[in-house]
């Protein structure tokens, strides 16, 4: 009796094991993968509770410098999908060309902003035209909130562990090659830092103070060069154009604007 009372033992904690096990595997398959790198976001949560955002405009312009030459091409491509990401949250995204003719209006009255030989924005300038272009929205109604996008670029390395990932601003990407073959030469000094993009997203109200800030990963804009012995980074001939990484950095720099189902900055 006391030997098949504990083989009955044995086996109920052999049971309990397996659905232990079981219920890890499912908790981390269907779980996001915590990410430490995630932004620190600010966020004015009383002004956004008095008045949720319900229609926004996305200018066509950069809050800070503009991108990079060969980030350029996919700002429009990735301000379709951040817009249809907030139609999907019930957010209404008014059109672009009101904003352009007034930004447009208003730059011929106070000048560019932006010193074409260094791309550095004059501040006073920049705040002299959004107040003209809130007065002449507010004479035919307009938009809760300007939400502007920025393509910014950061230098991360890709060492971390086997798989040589690279971790920043809450994403976890994994190098591409560039050139003939498709292996990394052996001397490959993984330390090296690669360029890397984000998406940053800033909101400001009709009075135009500061309601929300944050960033979400995107993608390496930098690829390792299989043609060199020694190793070495080279742009990318693609730019962005991976649509899974591009929202998943589009829903990252929203959260919890618009909240991420599945955020990776909760341990």
């Amino acid at each position: 009796m006391r030997i098949q009372s504990f083989q009955l033992s044995a086996t109920k904690i052999l049971l309990a094991l397996s659905l232990a096990a079981s219920l890890l595997l499912t908790g981390c398959a269907s779980g996001p993968s915590y990410n430490p790198t995630v932004y620190p976001f600010e966020m004015n949560e009383e002004k956004l509770s008095e008045s949720p955002l319900a229609t926004v405009v996305i200018p066509h312009v950069n809050l800070g410098s503009p991108s990079r030459k060969y980030l350029r091409d996919s700002e429009a491509r990735i301000d379709a999908r951040l817009s249809a990401y907030l139609k999907d949250a019930g957010i209404k995204v008014l059109p672009q060309r009101d904003f352009k003719q007034h930004w447009n209006t208003a730059v011929r009255a106070f000048g560019d902003p932006v010193d074409p030989t260094n791309g550095k924005v004059n501040m006073r300038t920049f705040a002299q035209i959004m107040q003209s272009v809130r007065d002449r929205y507010a004479e035919d109604g307009g938009p809760d909130a300007f939400l502007f996008t920025d393509l910014v670029e950061l230098e991360v390395a890709f060492n971390n562990g086997l798989k040589h990932l690279a971790r920043w601003d809450g994403v976890a990407r994994r190098p591409s090659l560039q050139g003939p073959g498709n292996g990394v030469n052996a001397a490959f000094d993984w330390s090296l830092p690669a360029s890397v993009a984000s998406l940053q997203v800033t909101v400001f109200d009709t009075d135009l103070q500061r309601l929300f800030v944050s960033r979400g990963g995107l993608d390496a804009t930098d690829a390792i060069d299989t043609r060199s012995s020694a190793g070495r980074y080279i742009r990318r001939r693609s730019i962005l154009e991976n649509t899974t990484h591009v929202d998943e950095g589009i829903a990252l720099a929203l959260h919890p604007l618009v909240p991420m189902k599945q955020y990776p900055g909760d341990p």
